[in-house]
This record gives C-alpha cells, sequence and structure tokens, in this order.
C-alpha cells in the first residue's frame, strides 16, 4: 500500500494526483507507527504524526485551489506554462509556494511541524528505515523541486524556505547530541539532514538538494537497520548508556555502521561527503553567514554521530548479565541489506561529482531539462558557478576538517575518557537539561494548543453534545418508543380482545360508509 501511494506521488502529472499519494503515504506512516497497537504511547504518537501532518496538509490543499483559482487546471505542464507569464516576486505565485511550503513543512518534518519525527520512531525499525528516513519524509523535498519554476518566480518564498531548512538543521542537531535513545539520535539527525535539504533548495540548488536526497537515503536507511540490529542483539534495548563494547559481538554491524557515521558527517570519500559539500557550495555562493551556520551544522552532525557510534561499540559493556550472555550477530537476512547499503553509501557520491575534480555532474546534468522553463523566468539565477576550482577545494577542506575534528573530539571524550552520559534523573546544568528536553516544544505545544483545544471540546460536549444534541436524538428515540408501546397493548395475546376488536372495527368502518349508503338508497329511489 505504500509502495503504491508513493509511486503515485512520484510519478502524479498533476497535483491532484500527487496529494492523493501524499495523503496515501501519511495515512501509512499513522498506521505503521501504531503496529504495536496495544501500547497506548505508540498509540499516541502515530496521532501525533497524523495531526501534525494534516496541518501541514491543510497548506498544501489551499494551495491547490489557489493554483485552480489562478490557472484553472492542476497539471504540472499547463500550470508551468502559464506561470513563466507572471513576474517575479507576484504576490499570488509567492502565496501559491508558500502554501505549499506549509505542506512540505509537515511532510518533512520542518521547523515548527517537526515533533511528530522523533515521536514516530515508535514504529518497527525497518518502518523507520524506509519510510521515516529515506522515502516519505522527503517527499516535500521533490514537491518543490517538481514545482521549481513557482519557486524560481518567487525568491521571497525561497528565502523562508532556506531560513527555516537552516534554523531546523542546526536546532535538530543540538537535540541530537544530547539524546541516549539509539533511534531518536537518528530521529534528530533526519530532521537536521532534512533542513540542510531545504537549504539547498531555498539557494536554488534544486539538483544538489535532490542529490543528498538520494545519499541521504542510502546512509540513513543504513543507520538505522543498523540501529536495528543493535536493538536486536541487546534484547529490545535503546538506551546507548546501557550499551558499549558491541564491536567485537556485532563486527557486521560495527562496520557497516562506521561507514553510515562517516558517510552523513560528510568525510570523503563517501557519498555524504559530495552531495552536503555541494549544497554548502551554494550556500556559500548565496550568503557567507549562512555557510558558516551550515558548517556549524555540519560539525554536530560529525559530534553526535561519532558520540552514537563510541557509546554504542566502544569501551566496556555497560548492560546487563542477561543481555551480555545474548550478545550475537544478526542473521544474514539483516546483514546483507546492511552491506548493500554500506556500499551505495560508498559509491553513491559517483553520480554527482563535482565539476572541480574534472568530470561531469551527472546528476546535474541528468535533472536539467527539467529547470528549462525556470532557467527562462530567472536566467539570473541559473548563472554558473562564480567560485573557482581553488575555492571550491578550499570549502571541501574546510568542511572536511570540521567533520574530522568534531570525530576526533568525540573519540577524546567518549573513548579516551570514557565518559558516559548522565543517568536518567540526575542532575545537569540547567542549558543542557534544556537542550536534553528538546527545548520543551512539546510541552509547549501542549500547553498553548493542546490543553486549550481539549478543554474547549470538553465545553463544546458538556453544552452542546449533552445538552442540546442528546436530548433531541434522545427525544425522536424516546417519543418513538412510547408510542410503540402504546400499541403493544393492541397485541395482548387474548382471542376474545381480538374478537371485540375486530367487531369494533367492523361497527366503525360501517358507522364511516352509513352516510354513502343512505345517499346510494335515496338516489335509487
Amino acid at each position: 500500500l505504500f509502495l503504491f501511494f508513493m509511486l503515485l506521488l512520484v510519478m502524479g502529472s498533476n497535483y491532484v494526483i500527487t496529494f492523493i499519494g501524499w495523503e496515501g503515504v501519511g495515512l501509512c506512516s499513522y498506521l505503521l507507527i501504531g503496529f504495536w497497537n496495544k501500547n497506548t504511547s505508540y498509540n499516541n504518537a502515530a496521532k501525533k504524526a497524523f495531526i501534525m501532518n494534516r496541518i501541514g496538509d491543510l497548506g498544501y490543499l489551499l494551495g491547490i485551489f489557489l493554483i485552480i483559482t489562478t490557472f484553472s487546471t492542476v497539471e504540472y505542464a499547463d500550470v508551468f506554462r502559464a506561470a513563466v507569464n507572471f513576474q517575479l516576486n507576484d504576490p499570488v505565485i509567492v502565496a501559491i509556494t508558500l502554501l505549499l511550503f506549509v505542506g512540505a513543512i509537515g511532510k518533512s518534518a520542518q521547523i515548527p511541524l517537526y515533533t511528530w519525527l522523533p515521536d514516530a520512531m515508535a514504529g518497527p525499525t525497518p518502518v523507520s528505515a524506509l519510510i521515516h528516513a529515506a522515502t516519505m519524509v522527503t517527499a516535500g523535498i521533490y514537491m518543490i523541486i517538481r514545482s521549481n519554476v513557482l519557486y524560481t518566480l518567487a525568491p521571497t518564498t525561497l528565502e523562508v524556505v532556506a531560513m527555516i531548512g537552516l534554523a531546523t538543521a542546526l536546532f535538530a542537531a543540538t537535540i541530537g547530541i544530547f539524546q541516549n535513545d539509539i533511534k531518536k539520535v537518528l530521529a534528530y539527525s533526519t530532521v537536521s539532514q532534512l533542513g540542510y535539504m531545504f537549504l539547498g533548495l531555498g539557494v536554488m540548488g534544486y539538483s544538489s538538494s535532490m542529490f543528498h536526497v538520494i545519499t541521504h537515503a542510502f546512509f540513513k536507511a543504513l543507520l538505522f537497520l543498523g540501529a536495528g540490529s543493535v536493538i536486536h542483539a541487546m534484547s529490545n534495548e535503546q538506551d546507548i548508556r546501557k550499551m558499549g563494547g558491541l564491536k567485537q559481538y556485532l563486527p557486521v554491524t560495527f562496520w557497516t555502521f562506521l561507514i553510515g557515521t562517516i558517510a552523513i558527517s560528510g568525510i570523503p570519500p563517501f557519498a555524504g561527503f559530495f552531495s552536503k559539500d555541494e549544497i554548502l557550495m551554494h550556500v556559500y555562493e548565496h550568503s557567507k553567514l549562512m555557510w558558516i551556520l551550515g558548517v556549524l551544522g555540519s560539525l554536530m552532525t560529525s559530534f553526535y554521530m561519532f558520540r552514537l557510534l563510541f557509546l554504542t561499540f566502544f569501551g566496556e559493556f555497560r548492560g546487563t548479565a542477561h543481555q551480555r550472555e545474548h550478545l550475537h550477530e544478526s542473521p544474514s537476512s539483516m546483514t546483507i541489506p546492511l552491506v548493500t547499503l554500506a556500499l551505495l553509501s560508498v559509491v553513491g557520491g559517483l553520480i554527482g561529482l563535482p565539476e572541480a575534480f574534472g568530470t561531469e555532474n551527472q546528476l546535474a546534468n541528468f535533472m536539467s531539462p527539467l529547470f528549462e522553463a525556470a532557467r527562462r523566468v530567472n536566467p539570473a539565477a541559473f548563472a554558473p558557478t562564480a567560485l573557482s576550482h581553488g575555492q571550491e577545494f578550499t570549502l571541501m577542506a574546510v568542511s572536511t576538517f570540521v567533520a574530522v575534528a568534531a570525530g576526533l573530539a568525540a573519540w577524546v571524550i567518549y573513548v579516551n575518557r570514557r565518559t558516559v552520559p548522565v543517568a536518567e534523573g540526575q542532575p545537569m546544568p540547567a542549558w543542557q537539561k534544556l537542550v536534553y528536553h528538546k527545548y520543551y516544544v512539546d510541552e509547549l505545544y501542549n500547553g498553548l494548543f493542546v490543553r486549550p483545544l481539549n478543554a474547549l471540546s470538553g465545553t463544546f460536549y458538556s453544552v452542546l453534545e449533552s445538552g442540546v444534541i442528546d436530548p433531541l436524538v434522545n427525544g425522536v428515540g424516546r417519543t418513538v418508543t412510547g408510542v410503540s408501546r402504546l400499541f403493544r397493548y393492541a397485541q395482548n395475546g387474548s382471542i376474545g380482545f381480538y374478537i371485540f376488536a375486530m367487531v369494533i372495527g367492523i361497527i366503525l368502518i360501517l358507522l364511516y360508509n352509513f352516510p354513502f349508503f343512505l345517499g346510494n338508497s335515496v338516489s335509487l329511489h
């Protein structure tokens, strides 16, 4: 079912078909998050994901309505053909793109609709790998790339996209540094990487963002499945504070997880290096400040991923004796996908090698025809890069140095010094507590929206439902019941009563028809 809707989303030729696929994958996500349906917290996580996605989908739907009002069609080709007649930053185009972007914010877990994705880790780990890392959550990026003509016409919207993407990338990365649940670390990593993709879109690096979508699918699916292998070996334990030293028990999982960690950190020659650096290069051309913040996010990504790797696979085992007895490498049905994805994480970057390497960027050339109409409406935005090859290599060197330095820092802290995060409930600095509790955003949403809406719905229930609607509905039922009870007295089972009733009925019929008979007799005479 998920594959059907995902293919519908990707292959649809108009916004309505895409929206049907969009809603379908959201439904599948909801059903799979709540797969363990007897666990109340998992059910709540599924409902949270469903509702937060519907908030974003409302914006997407309004965007489609505005497209119909403006262009009288929802076919991509017809909309883009008509859109080229609009001026840059036309208010209607800006409104359409912003509304579509609201849908992308919900589906791709960006600020402020990002809190559902970490909770979505309640689902089975393969679901996290397939849906909540590699495919469905990147649908927002795909939709914007598919609508590139409209977004190229709306530089104002692109600025908003870039700022929200950058803010999400940094915000989620800071949270990931202090998480201790192996899947939650990867969840916030996913939110952060999606932020990088939106940052690339905001600076019109459309093919670069698509490149990162592809490479991210390789190494993030690898990391999630690797986490599943660890959880399987640890008898369903997900707290990295209770792990350690697993590399000797799970060698295949360790080496593949290491490859995924290096790839997501942006260290060459792995796939993540090429895609992330291509995005950062476009960002550097757009804004030096944004580039600095993007590199800072890259530093944090490398740090929390190596932190996860070292706490899980290095040092002494910190679990229970029972868990130690059952430590084992996962079966081939779990390790073969890990090895396959690890290979793709190594060579995946070859499809988008930068021209500075003396080759053609194959992915950019492949996607180039998709942007022909966008080039016509805003040629300056598609001008060749002004950076020299020397500058490009310098930017690569800086981001590589930052990633390696962060990894070494994590090595010093968690391997050399054998630092273990404080146990639950132990005192910690106020700033660390703030970040550890995810800046209390969930609590803020509960206070601002959930509780007031629950109170309002409770009021409506007590006043309207119980005071007006229920009495009306129940009153009709009671009336019918009362009338039927009266008719029941006619069915008392007494033959004598039935004969008496028949006689009375005959008499009444005769009396009713007596004037008719009397009139006929008079006319005959």
